[in-house]
This record gives C-alpha cells, sequence and structure tokens, in this order.
C-alpha cells in the first residue's frame, strides 16, 4: 500500500469509527460488536504508525494523545457563562411565568430540560473540528481543560459541518462508571468518591488525561455561547441543530405550551429521577423564542428568559450520637452534630452543623435524639427537627461548656453575640486556624499549604506564626511524613510567590474581624500600603466607602496590639510585599437598585446563600458590611433576623424581605 492509498483507508476508517462512536456514545443503540470496533481501531492504528505525517488531531486515535501539563491555562469567555435564578416551588414557577408574559409580546412557549448534575463546560469548534474545551470558572474566565475532554467519546472530533461555534454543556458521570470507578478506589484503599458530580469534576481537573480517560465521562450540550452563522428563530431549533451537527444533547427535553405543561413535567421529573443513569438537581425552564430572550435580557448575574427549579432537599432519619466543639480563628465555638451514617442527596453523612447554642435551645436537640438532617441548598448538611417521640427517657438537655476546649480558657458572651467565644490570643486553635485562613485562595493563595499540611507543621512546631511561613526551608520539609522532593520544592516555590501578592491579599490573609476580601481590596486601594493602613485613624476609616463602624473600629484596635506591629515588621523583612498593585474596584453599575448603596444582610434567607448574595449584590455596584450603621442604606432581613433588624428599625434604615429582594433582582 503506498502513501496515497494509506491516506483513503485512513480517512474511511476515521469516518467508520467516528459513527460507530455515535451510535454507541450518543444514541446508546450501537451497531457493531466490540471485538468488530477494537478490529477497526488497530486497522486505524497500524496505519497511522506506518504513516505518521497522516496524523491529524480530529483522528479517533488522538482522545488520549496528549502528554500531563503542568497547570491548566486560563480561558476567557467571549461571552459569559452565567448562572440561573432558582424557583423552589409552583408558585415561584407561576411568578417567573407572569413576569415572562408582562415583558413580551405574543405567545410565550417554554423548553423543559433536566438540569445535570455535573461540571459546565464550553466547547469551541473551528470550521468543524474540535479545538477548545473550557470549564465555566467564575463565569467569565474558565480553565483550558481540553486534552481531558478530548476523552469523552460522546464528545465528537469533529463535526459533521464544517461550522465555527462555541457551545455549552454538562460533563457528568454516569451511574455505572461512578459505580467501578469507586470500587477501583476502594480496592487499593482509596477514598471513594462522595457523588458523581465530584468524581466528573475531579476528573475533568487531573493533569494528566490518561485518568480522565480511564473514568469513562459523557456530556450533554444545551446551548450556543457564539454563532456567526446562526439563523434560528429558536431554542428548540438549536438543540435540534446542534444534535445534527453530531453534538450530544439530553433526549429528555420537551417543548411546553403553557405553565401548566411546565409543571406536569416538574412533577414528572421529581418521581422519576431515580430511573436514570445519571444525577439531576433541577429543572431548567427557558422560553423557546429567541426574540423573546432578547427582549427579556439578563439582570447582572442571570438571564430573566431562564429558571432553575431546584428539587426539594432530600430529608433522612438518624440518631445524634454526640456534639463536637470546634475553635474557629476568631475564637467562636461552634458545636456540631456526630451523627449514625446515613445517606443524603448522594453522600454519606456523619456530621452536621448545629450553629451555635440558640440554634441547639430553639430545636431542644439532645444526646441520643432521632434527627431528621438535610442538606441546605444540596450541600451543607443540617438538623431540621428532632423527632421527639423517638427520644430515650433520659435524654439531658444540651449544656455549652463555660471553658474553651483547646486552651481551657473562660468562654465569654461579646456584646450583641449568640456565639461563646474564646478570647485567648495564644489559643492553640486560633492560631492554627489563622494560619489556614492565611494560606487560603483568598487570602496569600500559597498552593500545597492546605489544612492537613498546616496541620503537620503546627504539630511539628516548624510555624507557630505567620512570620514561621516564610522561614521554612527545604531540609525541614523532608523531615516530615509523606513529603517527597517534588512537593517540598514545589511548597518553597508558592511560598515565595506569594511575597509578591498585592496588599489586599496580605491584608485578609490577617484575618482582621469584620474585614472580608472585598473590604481589604478597598481599604489596600484606598490606603496604598499597610504603613498607611496601619496608622489610619477611626475618622480616616470611616470616611472610605464602603467601610463601615465596626470594621473601621476592627481595624484600629487591630494595628494597636503591640503584637501585630512585630509581625508586619517581621514580614517585611522576610520580603513580603507591602503595597497595592491592583486597580481601585469599580463600583459604577448605573442602572442597579443596589449602584451606590451599603447593604447588610441578615437572619436565614431561604433562596440565596449569604456569598451567592454578597457576590450578586457587589456585581450590581453595591457593597456588602457586616454591620448597621448610620451609613447603612438597606437591610435584606430573613428569618429570625435579630440585633441587626432592631437596629435597622432604630435608624430608620429601608428593610426589605426575600419577597422585595426578588423584585429588585428581577427588575
Amino acid at each position: 500500500m503506498n502513501k496515497q492509498q494509506a491516506e483513503k483507508e485512513i480517512h474511511q476508517l476515521r469516518a467508520l469509527i467516528q459513527q460507530y462512536n455515535h451510535d454507541y456514545f450518543v444514541l446508546d443503540a450501537p451497531q457493531v460488536s466490540d471485538a468488530e470496533y477494537d478490529r477497526t481501531m488497530c486497522q486505524l492504528l497500524d496505519l497511522e504508525d506506518a504513516y505518521p505525517e497522516l496524523v491529524t488531531p480530529d483522528s479517533p486515535s488522538q482522545r488520549v494523545g496528549a502528554e500531563p501539563v503542568g497547570a491548566f491555562e486560563k480561558v476567557a469567555h467571549r461571552v459569559p457563562m452565567l448562572s440561573l435564578s432558582n424557583a423552589f416551588d409552583e408558585g415561584e414557577l407561576r411568578d417567573f411565568d407572569r413576569r415572562v408574559r408582562q415583558g413580551v409580546e405574543g405567545d410565550v412557549t417554554y423548553v423543559c430540560e433536566l438540569k445535570i448534575d455535573g461540571l459546565a463546560v464550553s466547547l469551541t469548534y473551528e470550521d468543524g473540528q474540535f479545538v477548545r474545551g473550557a470549564t465555566r470558572g467564575d463565569g467569565t474566565t474558565g480553565e483550558d481543560i481540553t486534552s481531558n475532554l478530548r476523552t469523552i467519546r460522546s464528545l465528537p472530533l469533529k463535526l459533521k459541518e464544517p461550522t465555527t461555534i462555541e457551545v455549552r454543556g454538562e460533563a457528568f458521570m454516569p451511574h455505572k462508571s461512578f459505580l467501578a470507578l469507586n470500587q477501583a478506589r476502594e480496592a487499593r484503599d482509596e477514598e471513594p468518591f462522595a457523588n458523581p458530580r465530584n468524581a466528573a469534576a475531579g476528573s475533568l481537573r487531573q493533569l494528566d488525561p490518561k485518568i480522565a480517560a480511564s473514568r469513562n465521562l459523557d456530556v450533554f450540550l444545551y446551548a450556543v455561547g457564539e454563532w456567526e452563522e446562526e439563523t434560528l428563530a429558536s431554542h428548540s431549533e438549536r438543540l435540534e441543530t446542534i444534535q445534527a451537527l453530531g453534538l450530544k444533547t439530553n433526549p429528555e427535553w420537551k417543548k411546553c405550551a403553557t405553565i401548566d405543561d411546565v409543571i406536569d413535567y416538574v412533577n414528572h421529573w421529581t418521581v422519576e429521577r431515580p430511573n436514570l443513569n445519571y444525577e439531576i438537581d433541577g429543572i431548567v425552564i427557558k422560553v423557546d423564542r429567541l426574540d423573546q430572550q432578547e427582549a427579556l435580557g439578563f439582570t447582572a448575574k442571570s438571564p430573566r428568559w431562564a429558571i432553575a427549579y431546584k428539587f426539594p432537599a432530600e430529608e433522612a432519619i438518624t440518631t445524634l450520637t454526640d456534639i463536637e466543639l470546634s475553635v474557629g480563628r476568631t475564637g467562636v465555638i461552634t458545636p456540631t452534630a456526630i451523627l449514625e451514617p446515613v445517606k443524603v442527596a448522594g453522600t454519606t453523612v456523619q456530621r452536621a452543623s448545629l450553629h451555635n447554642a440558640d440554634f441547639i435551645d430553639e430545636k431542644d436537640i439532645r444526646l441520643g435524639d432521632t434527627v431528621a438532617i438535610k442538606k441546605a441548598g444540596d450541600i451543607i448538611p443540617e438538623v431540621v427537627r428532632v423527632i421527639t417521640e423517638k427520644r430515650p427517657d433520659n435524654a439531658e438537655r444540651y449544656a455549652m461548656p463555660e471553658h474553651c476546649p483547646d486552651c481551657g480558657s473562660d468562654l465569654v458572651h461579646l456584646e450583641e453575640e449568640v456565639a461563646l467565644r474564646c478570647i485567648n490570643p495564644d489559643c492553640p486553635a486560633q492560631l492554627q486556624e489563622g494560619l489556614i485562613h492565611f494560606v487560603s485562595r483568598d487570602a496569600m493563595n500559597i498552593d500545597g499549604l492546605g489544612e492537613k499540611v498546616v496541620g503537620q507543621l503546627f504539630r511539628e512546631k516548624l510555624v507557630q506564626t505567620i512570620s514561621d511561613i516564610y522561614r521554612l526551608e527545604k531540609p525541614a520539609l523532608l523531615e516530615l511524613e509523606r513529603m517527597g522532593e517534588k512537593s517540598a520544592s514545589n511548597l518553597i516555590q508558592a511560598i515565595d510567590q506569594s511575597r509578591s501578592n498585592s496588599l489586599e491579599k496580605l491584608i485578609f490573609g490577617l484575618g482582621i474581624r469584620f474585614i472580608g476580601s472585598k473590604a481589604a481590596k478597598t481599604l489596600a486601594a484606598h490606603f496604598k500600603t499597610i504603613d498607611a493602613l496601619a496608622h489610619a485613624t477611626y475618622d480616616d476609616l470611616i470616611a472610605v466607602d464602603e467601610i463601615g463602624e465596626k470594621m473601621a473600629d476592627s481595624v484600629v484596635r487591630y494595628f494597636s496590639e503591640p503584637h501585630v506591629d512585630e509581625l508586619i515588621k517581621d514580614l517585611h523583612a522576610l520580603g513580603v510585599n507591602m503595597t497595592f498593585k491592583g486597580r481601585e474596584p469599580s463600583t459604577s453599575v448605573s442602572d442597579s437598585p443596589f449602584t451606590d448603596k451599603t447593604v447588610v444582610l441578615t437572619g436565614k434567607l431561604e433562596h440565596f446563600t449569604r456569598k451567592e448574595l454578597k457576590d450578586t449584590i457587589e456585581a450590581m455596584g453595591g457593597s456588602v458590611t457586616g454591620s448597621v450603621s448610620k451609613n447603612t442604606d438597606i437591610v435584606i432581613a430573613g428569618e429570625a433576623a435579630g440585633s441587626k433588624y432592631n437596629k435597622a428599625v432604630e435608624l430608620d434604615i429601608d428593610i426589605w424581605d426575600e419577597a422585595r429582594l426578588q423584585e429588585a433582582l428581577n427588575a
């Protein structure tokens, strides 16, 4: 066979294998036996070995051809990958329908799709060739995981048409793959993955594509990011067209003419979801017509033409066997329920949050109680209620301790706080938690210094203070258990890199009470140097936009401590940067109800996490602070709002409930 004949044969074999893959992995309808598939693949590999110059990136042989990478490169999304607002019941779905119909002209048709519980990804094809795959990341910037996505056999390396398009979807791990993976990990005495979503995300973030390939992932595509050639008029046509291009869409999507049809679809899959071969955590509802989507537009965070219905949180019944206390970096004592292991929403739960003493008293939680637990937002396990009819006769009320469980110091209640607090500055638990905070991602971001390594360094007395981190040397690290040559070198390098961080990273890392990452950046941008901040007066600080009274007082108190002055001098001598290197934060969002507003969150919110809502408000030009003062513009109050609510009433500050908040976000 000459080269020309080989090239023709290679093209035929590739087309055949691509069709076999499509039949098997996309249509779930294999047309040939495994033996025939393997024989065809071997023919292709033999020819490509003989004529390596004929190997192309879209060849089926190249799905696992890449070498391991050192790190994932960043990818900017030209069209942001926004998240969706949530609905939790029928009433909220009907509210969504009402808002949509008020915002557009003509009849409205919806498309309902299963909300796959995996990892959101973006795929870019140029002239039909798969050239790049990225994670969602923060919505504007993700990570390049092209080599790992190429290993997913349902993802075509070449489309059926030579079009240039960016499509979005969800990579996931089917139940069968998940069970096989965990069985293999347990056989190797490795920790099994908690759920398929974690397993999929972990697989796609492996630096070696061969590991991702072994995990047998899958993907469903459901949206178009960019497509210059598009002439379609509806989302349903998009789904049909991208499927015709060879991309895999979820077959369970459905057009619905009314909101009643949508609710019927939701109710059907609420019951039927256990029968699927993959995890779903809700239903996505989208306005079908693209011109109506354009008319409805977007809020700062999400489209107004789509919403995600979230399935009710799954509850489980178990026994509370003990209450464990932990000491945070600010000395707060947090109780945690120790439970008989129980499966909740796909993971085994043995611990659940009890928040504080008031929470325990309010629910009358006792040792030995039978309790119902659920995952708040499907993430954090918490005790919902006590099943008192199953309570043991000898169950006694739980009393919080009077002394710190770690250092034995007296515990105190500070003014306006529910929590008990250890105020011993030398408490070992607080010192260790402070170190963990200092090296964390939003602070100094020292890769390789995780919680376990910090604990090991602390126990070995190699690191007792923040400054000690910058005195670490490689020989000392190599003495540690499970610390090899490469790990030690990488850790020393990461520590050195952190010396040049911009000032806001250091300010946040110092753990000043009430100063979060946003406030740290505000202070760094305003004062420019740590010395200027350390010498700022209360009046200097309160004059800074977004810095409230408690924050200002906390900063002044922090820098008045003699040991802090010594710490700053020490860090400076060790080469840690003390100046602001970034741009000043922008707060101009002209059409937002939160523009230039100072907002305080209090109480338990039903539809938002604190971080999610804080990020949304800040993206809309507002600032979120922790204390109510005369500078506060809005207080958003959820259930069980306490002293902040009372102070807002006293100061005649505008108070919003969650309904008013949602109106503002959807305006």
